[in-house]
């Protein structure tokens, strides 16, 4: 439960250090900032370890956890982009 706990935590702090790093609307509020740190943090990790930068059981460190949210904010931007019809 604890580990569950600081996951969240590890991807509201990531999170928001990607949206401060994106400056710009951006379509999510404070859950989906959650989610897409603690993703980029999955997904950092996994580029991470297909780079040698960790072992297979390692979690990702910070600085790629923040570039996997980041990217992931990018994606989750031009898709909510293409939803809507005015292009905002």
């Amino acid at each position: 439960m604890l580990h569950f706990i600081g996951l969240i935590l590890f991807g509201l702090v990531v999170g928001v250090i990607a949206k401060l790093l994106m400056p710009g609307r951006d379509p999510g509020g404070f859950i989906v900032t959650i989610l897409l740190g603690i993703a980029g943090s999955l997904i950092g990790g996994y580029v991470g370890r297909a780079l040698g930068f960790y072992g297979p059981n390692e979690g990702a460190g910070f600085i790629m956890a923040i570039l996997g949210s980041i990217i992931l904010l990018g994606i989750y931007r031009l898709t909510m982009r293409r939803g809507d019809p005015a292009g905002r």
